[in-house]
């Protein structure tokens, strides 16, 4: 008798622990999804709206076309650093007009831009800035330009850009027109709400 209530003790621990298994595993399996979906919410994070949230970093090599003058002088290296609210990027550039070390044409820029049109990739921007050319007598920077964009993943993103700028000065003004390229850094969390956010409007249609 002793012997029997023993082993029927024994087989009713090990039932309960077999059917214990299955429901250990499926919490397992839970948290691996959990873990491995884009779940972190940034503060940045918009919660009303359903558009991506994040700051970038922009370096571009651009170039004046249909002007006098070498590369040195034609060259118009820059570095942007801004936010990306949904189709509108608020940004502030730093760069130099003419890389000639005698010649002083540092300038910085406010660049605000709009995504007037994306499809799956492939976006189009429109850019109106307005900033200063330090030491120069016409020192008034205005630009406009458009962008033609594609995202090679949500955190990289290379563009064709042209357009003019516009100096202006006391006594004198004039305008210039450039094309270049542009190389962007998405500053996306991995596994956050905004680089899911962002993937889903490259991949989207509509």
């Amino acid at each position: 008798m002793r012997i029997t209530f023993i082993g029927l003790f024994l087989l009713s621990v090990f039932n309960l622990y077999a059917q214990q298994i299955p429901k250990t595993v499926s919490k397992i399996g839970l948290m691996q999804k959990i873990i491995n979906k884009d779940t972190v919410i940034e503060k940045d994070t918009s919660k009303e709206n359903k558009e991506p949230r994040y700051f970038y970093i922009t370096a571009s090599t651009n170039g004046f076309v249909n002007a006098k003058g070498g590369f040195a002088e034609r060259f118009i290296p820059s570095v942007e650093f801004g936010k990306t609210y949904g189709i509108f990027d608020i940004g502030l550039a730093t760069g130099q007009f003419n890389t000639l070390t005698n010649d002083t044409t540092r300038f910085v820029e406010f660049r605000p831009t709009i995504n007037i049109f994306s499809k799956g990739r492939f976006s189009e921007g429109l850019c109106l800035g307005a900033g200063y050319v330090f030491g120069a007598k016409q020192a008034l920077l205005t630009e406009i330009c458009n962008s033609i964009n594609f995202n090679i993943s949500e955190k990289v993103e290379v563009a064709i850009m042209q357009g003019f700028y516009y100096f202006d000065g006391t006594n004198s003004s004039r305008n210039m027109q450039y094309m270049g390229l542009a190389l962007t850094y998405n500053l996306l969390k991995n596994h956050s709400v905004n680089l899911r956010r962002k993937k889903e409007a490259i991949i989207s249609d509509r």
